[in-house]
C-alpha cells in the first residue's frame, strides 16, 4: 500500500495531526483491543495462550483497558514473555514517524532537537518513515550490571566533538533503550534482577512520562507503555522489587501452570516439535496422559522445591525426548510407523531431571529416582483413568505362574509382540485404549506395555532394571502367634522372715 512520504503528504491522509498528535500508544492499544472484543469477544485476544482464559487474559484486558503499566508475577514457564510479545498484535500496523529520530518522533509533535530543528526547517517536505508493530517492542532482559546509562541514556563527547557542540546540547545525547522504545511497548524481564538505583531511574518515566540525562535540564516526555515480568518475590534470592516502583505499577497479574492434565495436554502438543520429516507418527494418547502427569506429579512432590516451580518446559522437552527415542527404534528396524511406548519416557529421564531443583530429601535421594518415582506415580493414576474395575487377575496369575517378558525399549514390535500374545487375556484388555488386533504390530505392543506399566506401577507384578517383567513380590503372610501359657496378675513375693 502506498503511504504518505513527506509530512505535507501526511497531514492529508488517514494519519492526520486530528488523529496522531495526542494519540498516545495505551489509547492505541485499548483502541485495537476494544475493536477486537466487539469483533470475537476475549477468547482470540491472545492467539496460543492455553488456560488463562478465565484468569489471567481477564485481568491482562482490564489493564489495557485501564491504561495501566503492569506486571506479571509468575514461577518459570508460565507463557510470561509470550504473553507479553503478544501486545504487539494490540498495535496498528503502520506508525508514521520522523525519518532518521533514534526516539521515533511523532511528526505532528516531536520532542527530540533534531527533530523540531528538522520540522522546522523543511515544514511539509519532512521525510517520514514507518515502524511495524514488532519494531515498537523493546525487550530488557535485567541483570545487575545493567546502568543508567543503557537504560536511559548519556551525554556522548565524540558525538559533541564532532558536531562541534556543546556537551549541555541535546544533540549529544546518546539516548538508551527507554527513550528508544518511545511511542511502543518497553518490556523488562525478571524485574527484580535490576539494582535498586536503576529501578529509581523508572520513576519518572512511569508518573511524569518523562526521562531526565545526566543532570541536564533535557525533558524528554516519552511516550511508552511499560510491562514487566518476574517470578515472585519469595523465590529470588538476587534482589527484589522496590516498593516505590511496585506502587507505580498499575496492576499486579499473577500467572499460573495449568489447572487440568487436558490443558497441560494442548500446551505441550501445540509447542513441542512433533512434526518430524521421516516417520509416520502415531502418538497413544496415555503417553500423552503419562507425560503431562508427570510434571503435575512434581509440582506436589515434597522432594522438589515448590518455590522455584516446575516449568511447563518439562513435558514439552520430555514429549520431544521421547519423540526421538522412537524415532530411532524405528529408524533402527526400518519400522514403517513411529509409536512411543511408555518405555521411552524413562528414557527420557535427561529431559525431566534437569528441571527439577530438589529438596534435600530429593538431593539425598538423587534426580534419576526422584524422576523415576514421578514416572511410576503418572503411570499409576494414567492406567487408573483407562482400567479401572477391569478384571486384571488372569495377566497377574500368568506371571504368577512363573511367566516372564522382557521389554525393552529398543526392541522390534515384530520380535516383540508374538510373546506379548503368549500372556493370557492381556490383547483383550487393549480395547479400552482403542487398540484392537487389525492394529499395527506397533501400536500394540506400545498400549500392551502401557497395561503391564500400569500392573508393576500399582505393585501387582515386578520388573527389574533390565526391564524383564515377572510376578509380584508376595506379601509375607503374619504368623499365627504361638501358644504361650497365660500369665497370671503379678502378685510381689513376701519377703522372707
Amino acid at each position: 500500500m502506498s503511504v504518505p512520504r513527506t509530512l505535507g503528504d501526511l497531514r492529508r491522509s488517514i494519519f492526520s495531526e486530528e488523529r496522531l498528535r495526542t494519540r498516545r500508544v495505551k489509547d492505541e492499544l485499548r483502541d485495537n483491543l476494544v475493536a477486537r472484543l466487539r469483533g470475537n469477544g476475549d477468547a482470540s485476544v491472545f492467539p496460543g495462550i492455553v488456560g488463562y482464559d478465565d484468569t489471567v487474559v481477564p485481568q491482562i484486558i482490564n489493564a489495557i483497558l485501564s491504561r495501566h503499566n503492569f506486571i506479571l508475577l509468575g514461577l518459570r514457564g508460565q507463557a510470561k514473555s509470550r504473553i507479553l510479545r503478544a501486545l504487539t498484535t494490540l498495535l496498528d500496523p503502520q506508525m508514521p514517524y520522523v525519518a532518521g529520530c533514534e526516539v521515533h518522533d511523532n511528526p505532528y509533535a516531536p520532542i527530540c532537537r533534531r527533530c523540531r530543528d528538522e520540522v522546522a526547517r523543511l515544514g511539509d517536505e519532512t521525510p517520514i518513515a514507518y515502524l511495524t508493530p514488532d519494531e515498537r517492542y523493546v525487550e530488557k532482559l535485567a541483570t545487575p550490571d545493567v546502568t543508567i546509562a543503557d537504560l536511559i541514556g548519556d551525554i556522548d563527547p565524540i558525538k559533541a566533538a564532532r558536531g562541534g557542540h556543546e556537551l549541555s546540547s541535546e544533540l549529544t545525547v546518546h539516548y538508551g533503550l527507554l527513550p528508544r522504545a518511545n511511542r511502543g511497548i518497553f518490556a523488562i524481564n525478571e524485574l527484580p534482577d535490576l539494582a535498586g538505583k536503576i529501578q529509581v531511574g523508572l520513576f519518572n518515566i512511569m508518573q511524569e512520562g518523562d526521562v531526565q540525562i545526566k543532570g541536564y535540564p533535557i525533558r524528554l516526555p516519552l511516550d511508552v507503555a511499560l510491562v514487566f515480568r518476574a517470578n515472585p518475590e519469595d523465590y529470588t534470592a538476587r534482589g527484589k522489587i522496590i516498593t516505590p516502583l511496585k506502587d507505580r505499577i498499575g496492576s499486579e497479574i499473577r500467572t499460573h501452570y495449568p489447572a487440568t492434565v487436558e490443558e497441560g495436554i494442548a500446551i505441550t502438543a501445540q509447542e513441542a516439535w512433533t512434526r518430524r520429516n521421516g516417520h509416520t507418527l502415531h502418538l497413544p494418547n496415555y503417553v500423552q496422559e503419562v507425560i503431562e502427569r508427570v510434571a503435575f506429579a512434581a509440582r506436589e512432590d515434597k522432594k522438589i522445591d515448590k518455590r522455584s516451580g516446575v516449568s511447563q518446559r518439562l513435558p514439552i522437552s520430555a514429549l520431544e525426548n521421547v519423540i526421538s527415542n522412537a524415532e530411532r527404534r524405528a529408524i533402527t528396524h526400518d519400522e514403517k510407523i513411529t509409536v512411543p511406548r511408555i518405555g521411552d519416557i524413562y528414557a527420557a529421564l535427561p529431559a525431566i531431571t534437569g528441571k527439577l531443583e530438589l529438596e534435600y530429601e530429593g538431593e539425598m535421594k538423587g534426580a534419576d529416582y526422584v524422576g523415576r518415582e514421578l514416572i511410576r506415580s503418572a503411570i499409576a493414576k494414567t492406567f487408573d483413568q483407562y482400567f479401572t474395575g477391569v478384571n486384571m487377575q488372569q495377566v497377574i496369575q500368568w506371571f504368577d505362574l512363573g511367566g516372564e517378558i522382557q521389554l525393552s525399549e529398543s526392541a522390534p514390535a515384530a520380535e516383540v509382540l508374538p510373546t506379548l500374545r503368549n500372556i493370557q487375556g492381556l490383547m483383550d484388555k487393549l480395547t479400552r485404549v482403542n487398540v484392537g488386533p487389525k492394529d499395527t504390530p506397533e501400536t500394540q505392543v506400545s498400549a500392551a506395555e502401557f497395561v503391564l506399566e500400569g500392573l508393576h506401577a500399582h505393585k501387582r507384578i515386578g520388573r527389574n532394571e533390565e526391564r524383564v517383567f515377572t510376578a509380584g513380590e508376595k506379601q509375607p503372610r503374619v504368623a499365627d502367634k504361638p501358644f504361650e501359657r497365660e500369665e497370671g496378675p503379678y502378685r510381689p513375693r513376701r519377703p522372707l522372715n
